[in-house]
């Protein structure tokens, strides 16, 4: 699996396990494109799921997704649509179905692994990568910052996209999710810092601060292991 011509000490695998409004995505974005890794943001994967069920309505979900997934493109999960309310609320009734959420993890597993011509490796945000999705990541990072901050990013970044949204109902929208993700089952994708992984608080710092801290820890790793 993977580029053949990448030796296997070579390949950066990035896991970022972070909760919701964190920056993990806008960090993620940088990270790939600093080291020319293949990105993937994992909970857009499962609004696609959601959507593709909403849009089509299949009969037997399991049979409909594992034909369609195969067929899925990386630049299908930019779909704006993928950020509606309903999409959200859709995406949290099938991502605990344990059927769903194994192919899932299998195509989320091929990006991760499965490396093309032209890119060192994978960098993955979400909220089980650390553990599941690429437990044998060379970085591990957990990323999140406080609860008011996070809501103001999230108010602004809906605001932007002119979504009628009141700060109050984002605050208490991400409360309600902290707590959801952190309550999960490890089988249904759990929300947890594990042992290997840095923790990132971005509460006071920039996209381009967090980048140059994650950086940081990277090329620090990268020089000792070269030397």
């Amino acid at each position: 699996m993977g580029n053949s011509k990448l030796r296997k000490n070579n390949i950066i695998r990035i896991a970022i396990d972070a909760t919701a409004g964190s920056g993990s995505t806008s960090l993620a974005l940088k990270l790939a494109k600093h080291y020319k890794l293949r990105y993937l943001d994992t909970g857009k994967v499962y609004r696609w799921c959601a959507l593709q069920i909403m849009k089509r309505k299949p009969k037997n979900k399991i049979s409909f997704l594992r034909k369609k997934i195969k067929k899925l493109e990386l630049k299908e999960l930019k779909n704006k649509n993928l950020i509606d309310d309903k999409v959200a609320q859709h995406t949290s009734k099938i991502s605990s179905d344990t059927k769903i959420r194994k192919i899932v993890l299998n195509f989320q597993k091929k990006i991760a692994y499965d490396i093309p011509k032209g890119y060192r490796g994978s960098v993955l945000n979400g909220r089980d990568i650390t553990y599941n999705i690429v437990p044998d990541a060379n970085f591990k990072f957990y990323v999140t910052a406080n609860i008011s901050e996070r809501s103001k990013r999230r108010f602004k970044e809906l605001r932007k996209l002119r979504k009628k949204v009141k700060f109050k109902e984002i605050l208490k929208s991400l409360k309600k999710r902290d707590h959801s993700d952190k309550k999960r089952s490890r089988s249904q994708g759990r929300l947890e810092k594990t042992k290997k992984s840095r923790l990132i608080n971005t509460t006071h710092l920039s996209i381009n601060g967090s980048f140059l801290k994650v950086k940081k820890i990277i090329d620090r790793k990268l020089k000792r292991k070269h030397n």
